[in-house]
């Protein structure tokens, strides 16, 4: 590039798996200039949420900072700011920054902003079952469930402790399966012994969902593997059953007779359903491209936005092939972006297709179990917990967070300990717990202690 040429300006919306590998992409590509724009200032390692909302890892594990992920990589910036609109004729996002609105002009833009939980228009349920897709998420979950045992031991009502210690899950994919089994080994195998009312061990851990087996998607034997190591934690498997309300006091399931149940619970973690960043209805609207049911863009066969081959949108927010919400597509589509993006530059033909390689699918049901499935290869146990545990070990940014992960897991999984128990007094009592039960009982212990 001639000195006074100026710089190919790519912006990438979202520090996530599809932005990262996008912008890391373009690290040794001269004469391009990255800004990369988040609503968070972090990197998160997502399939590993549920383990910060059980106390077996720290946030900081899981979600390095940007800057630090991208500090040697000289020809990009990070800006905190939540991206609302983009200008395609001009060619500018705007974000909304702590400073106020800010316009950021682009050559090549990245949309990878992600998706949200969708509680399938019962958006009301959000309140009393947080999702987990954040880091918020992760610590409202960790401060609910620890909560409820603390709660638990406060009364000596058992009416209201059997409420306390009832957790729902609702959701049998990947998700809603590693949560489960970590709740049913919090409660059975972690915590027994350090109460002295309350019995952790009586804790009930439901899992709920309207499919007919739990991972669906995966083969059959693989699924029966992770129902059956499940009933042997204490997990109650409730397949069949959807949920049809959901207040702070209970869950009310219904199957497919219309037959329902009421369950008495105050702790709800919902891993069912996605829905992509509010920006991929605002890309659509703007472009005229379609979205899906779950509001992801619809693009073209090399990622890009329809009539704009300038845009691309890769990771959970794109619809392609129907290719599943998961960290490899991000990986790759962010990269397959970058890719496209580098030929521009150099005068080369762009407009190549999309062709995602699958590298397998994997689920961990509790220590030293899990199912996978890479190629050919499909296993259950101890195997497929070793190899989950490799896979995730990689793809974990940076050796210090790989090195502190391994030796949480050690203690996590060798012994009883969970090294990342804390929570606050305004998130275990005042905001999350307490004050959703409506349980004068344990408010009046509450205010006489």
């Amino acid at each position: 590039m001639a000195p006074t040429q100026r710089p190919h300006d790519v912006v990438v919306v979202g520090s996530g798996f599809g932005g990262l590998f996008a912008t890391r992409a373009l690290a040794d590509v001269p004469g391009v200039r990255v800004t990369v724009i988040s609503g968070v200032n972090h990197h998160l390692f997502q399939p590993l949420l549920y383990q910060v909302a059980t106390g077996i890892l720290s946030s900081g594990e899981i979600a390095p900072a940007t800057r630090d992920v991208l500090r040697r990589q000289r020809n990009a910036r990070v800006l905190l700011g939540v991206v609302e609109d983009v200008d395609l004729d001009a060619r500018e996002v705007v974000h909304r920054s702590p400073l106020g609105e800010v316009r950021t002009r682009y050559d090549s833009l990245v949309v990878a902003a992600g998706a949200g939980q969708s509680y399938f228009g019962r958006d009301e349920f959000a309140e009393h079952a947080p999702g987990l897709k954040s880091l918020d998420d992760a610590m409202e979950v960790r401060a609910r469930v620890l909560g409820a045992f603390e709660l638990a031991e406060l009364t000596d009502d058992p009416e209201v402790a059997d409420r306390l210690l009832t957790f729902v899950v609702v959701g049998a994919g990947p998700t809603g399966v590693e949560m489960a089994g970590q709740v049913a080994e919090l409660a059975h195998r972690v915590l027994p012994g350090q109460f002295r009312r309350a019995d952790p061990a009586r804790a009930r851990v439901l899992l709920v969902d309207p499919v007919e087996h739990v991972l669906p998607g995966y083969p059959e034997r693989l699924a029966s593997a992770a129902a059956r190591e499940l009933d042997r934690l204490g997990v109650e498997l409730w397949t069949g059953w959807k949920v049809v309300e959901l207040d702070a006091r209970s869950v009310t399931v219904e199957d497919a007779d219309g037959r329902r149940r009421e369950i008495p619970t105050v702790c709800k973690v919902w891993a069912a359903g996605v829905a992509g960043a509010p920006l991929g209805r605002v890309l659509a609207e703007r472009s005229g491209a379609e979205t899906d049911r779950a509001g992801r863009v619809r693009v073209a066969p090399d990622c890009t936005l329809p009539g704009h081959p300038e845009v691309f949108v890769v990771g959970d927010l794109m619809s392609l092939d129907d290719l599943p919400g998961v960290a490899q597509v991000a990986i790759q589509s962010g990269q397959h972006a970058a890719g496209q993006i580098a030929a521009r530059v150099r005068g080369e033909p762009t407009g190549q297709r999309f062709v995602y390689r699958d590298k397998g699918s994997m689920a961990t049901v509790s220590r030293f179990f899990a199912v996978a499935q890479v190629g050919p290869v499909r296993t259950a146990g101890v195997a497929a917990w070793a190899l989950w545990l490799g896979v995730h070990l990689v793809y974990l940014v940076g050796f210090k967070n790989r090195l502190t992960t391994l030796l949480h897991w050690a203690v996590s999984f060798v012994g009883r300990g969970r090294a990342e128990r804390a929570s606050t007094w305004q998130q275990v009592v005042a905001r999350n717990v307490l004050r959703r039960t409506g349980d004068a009982a344990l408010g009046a212990r509450d205010a006489a202690g």
